[in-house]
C-alpha cells in the first residue's frame, strides 16, 4: 500500500487548500482569569496552525484585563474561522484582526515591534565591531563585562532577526525574545 500524506499544514487535510497563507496578526481582549490563554490556544492548534509569535499580558489593572496577541499564518477563511470561535469564549471581551483592520482603514500594516536581549561574547576586534553593530542598529548595552555584552534591541521582526544573523560570526552565545506586541493605527483602541 503506497499512502502519500500531505505535510502538516492544517488538521483538515482531506480538502485541498486553494487559499495561500497569509501572516495575520490577532489581538484578543480576555478577562485576567487561570486557563483562558489555553483555551484560546487550543482554537489554533486544533486546527494544526502554528502561531508564530505569542505575548500576554494584563493591560487594565482595574477591570482585570489582559491582551493576548498572536502572529499566525494560515488561509484566510481559516483565520477568520479562528476569529468567530474565539469571539464565542466567554471571558473574550474582544477579538481585532489587525491585519485587516489597517488593510479596511487604508493603512499599510499595524504597528509591531519585538524586543529582543541577545548576548555576545568576544574579545578583540569582534568585541569592538558587536559594540559599534549594537549602536548602528539603536541597540542598548544593558550589561557588559571583559568576555561578553549583552545587548537590548527593539523594533521589527525583521530588524531583531538582521541583527541576530549579524551577531552570529560575531561570538552569538544566545537569544531571548519577548514576541510581537502590536496596535491597530487611528485613534479609537479596542474597547471602542
Amino acid at each position: 500500500m503506497n499512502v502519500k500524506l500531505q505535510p502538516p499544514a492544517s488538521a483538515y487535510f482531506i480538502t485541498k487548500e486553494t487559499e495561500t497563507a497569509e501572516r495575520r496578526t490577532l489581538s484578543v481582549l480576555v478577562d485576567n482569569e487561570p486557563g483562558v490563554l489555553a483555551r484560546v490556544i487550543g482554537l489554533f492548534s486544533g486546527r494544526g496552525y502554528n502561531i508564530e509569535s505569542l505575548t500576554v499580558s494584563e493591560t487594565e489593572h482595574e477591570k482585570h484585563l489582559s491582551r493576548i496577541t498572536v502572529v499566525t499564518s494560515g488561509p484566510p477563511h481559516v483565520v477568520e474561522q479562528i476569529r468567530h470561535q474565539l469571539e464565542r469564549i466567554v471571558p473574550v471581551h474582544r477579538v481585532v484582526d489587525l491585519s485587516m483592520t489597517a488593510k479596511e482603514k487604508g493603512h499599510d500594516k499595524p504597528i509591531e515591534r519585538e524586543l529582543a536581549l541577545v548576548k555576545v561574547a568576544g574579545t578583540g576586534e569582534k568585541r569592538v565591531e558587536a559594540l559599534r553593530l549594537c549602536e548602528a542598529f539603536r541597540g542598548t548595552v544593558i550589561d557588559a563585562n571583559t568576555d561578553h555584552f549583552i545587548f537590548e534591541i527593539t523594533g521589527r521582526v525583521s530588524k531583531i532577526e538582521q541583527f541576530i544573523a549579524i551577531m552570529a560570526p560575531l561570538g552569538l552565545v544566545e537569544v531571548c525574545r519577548t514576541g510581537v506586541v502590536a496596535l491597530s493605527r487611528g485613534a479609537e483602541g479596542m474597547l471602542e
